[in-house]
């Protein structure tokens, strides 16, 4: 395939994969003992030692069923457009534009020095753009991706061979001959019926088989949804869903700060049970979007800046993003990694500290200021993303 990475051997793909499942089946009860979660969590020294770009600094969790070491911080594909939007979906003739080309290679090297491991990709645009910035170097970063156009939230697009063009024009675009992971997108609002998945799991067999695939994994905005496929399919290796700063676990005793979650939740549901319940059941990594709503816990959210962004931004807001970051992080242990966009070197840098410094913890202060801010922002979110307030207790 033109574009291809020679130092990549598909021999050397299988090896590694190998590696992983032997590991995954010998392993992982000294996991489950040293870390005290089946499916996630720190990883031994010696496994994260085993990371692709390790970073002594960066901490790692194992990804579920993949048993591949993940930076707890990782890379989402969207970062800000020219429009200072959230993201680019398609470019013109598959041309990436000069100045987006730099910047993406820019931040996919700060990426690689800073101990990330990750990438998420969800449209066209980010497989070219990321295309270009892993050129020569496929092997540093373990690549999960769906094209949105083409995934299965549209019926037309709910068949095998159809799922298959999926894949492959993920591949196209990046310029590889595979993908770590396929990480399917499911309708937002929870819909998607059984047959969707069915479909989407008989693809990944055949294209895992064909060398195209090495995992799979699912998306969803709808807890219930994705709790229900985690239980039902075996085949999900990891999931993928938001968490900010705000959300809560469900089933805790209830206690003065929660029990007006527990007697006025919006939709009324048993919190009685987890979905992080049922990750650790069935060994399935986590994946975390939207940490910052989408940019909207950010005061200057509403005056876009136009891309690329200079300089390192304004001192509250990377306070707010590296804190939230680490937030999420020490309240969860069964989420493998957060992946928020990251628009410029210092972001990636801002983000990794809150994995390096994570074990210091946040002052109460921090902890006060942090709560605050993000309650009074997210009290305030626009139409388009109030869904996100379904995610307060998970």
């Amino acid at each position: 395939m033109p574009g291809k990475d020679p130092n990549l051997s598909r021999r050397k793909l299988f090896e590694r994969t190998s590696k992983a499942a032997i590991a995954a089946a010998v392993g992982g009860g000294m996991l489950a003992k040293a870390t005290g979660c089946a499916s996630t969590g720190p990883v031994t020294e010696e496994m994260a030692r085993e990371a692709v770009n390790y970073n002594p600094k960066m901490k790692y969790r194992r990804l579920g069923k993949t048993n591949l070491p993940v930076s707890e911080i990782s890379l989402g594909g969207h970062w800000k457009n020219r429009k200072g939007g959230r993201f680019w979906g398609a470019f013109a003739n598959d041309e990436v534009p000069d100045d987006v080309a730099k910047n993406r290679t820019e931040v996919m090297s700060a990426c690689i020095d800073a101990g990330v491991n990750y990438l998420d990709i969800t449209t066209a645009a980010e497989c070219l753009c990321y295309g270009v910035a892993l050129k020569g170097r496929r092997e540093k970063m373990h690549v999960g991706a769906d094209d949105h156009r083409l995934c299965i939230r549209n019926p037309d697009n709910c068949t095998v061979p159809g799922q298959t063009k999926n894949v492959e024009e993920c591949l196209r675009r990046l310029r590889t001959d595979y993908l770590d992971i396929w990480r399917v997108q499911a309708r937002m609002d929870g819909t998607s019926p059984d047959e969707h998945m069915e479909v989407s799991i008989e693809a990944a067999d055949k294209l895992r088989k064909a060398g195209k695939i090495r995992h799979f994994g699912v998306s969803s905005h709808n807890r219930k949804w994705l709790k229900h496929i985690i239980e039902k399919y075996p085949g999900v290796e990891m999931v993928i869903f938001p968490c900010t700063a705000t959300t809560r676990k469900a089933g805790q005793p209830i206690t003065k700060e929660n029990i007006i979650e527990k007697v006025a939740y919006k939709w009324g549901e048993d919190l009685d049970t987890s979905i992080f319940d049922s990750v650790r059941k069935h060994n399935v990594g986590v994946v975390t979007i939207k940490p910052f709503a989408g940019g909207n816990v950010f005061a200057s959210y509403k005056n876009k800046t136009g891309f690329p962004v200079m300089g390192v931004g304004i001192k509250e807001e990377n306070d707010l993003a590296r804190l939230t970051l680490q937030c999420i992080l020490t309240r969860f242990d069964e989420i493998t990694c957060v992946v928020p966009g990251l628009t410029t070197v210092y972001e990636v840098d801002n983000a990794a500290r809150a994995s390096y410094l994570r074990n210091l913890a946040m002052t109460p202060a921090e902890q006060a200021w942090l709560e605050r801010v993000t309650a009074e922002r997210l009290a305030c979110l626009p139409e388009d993303y109030k869904w996100l307030r379904d995610w307060d207790v998970i």
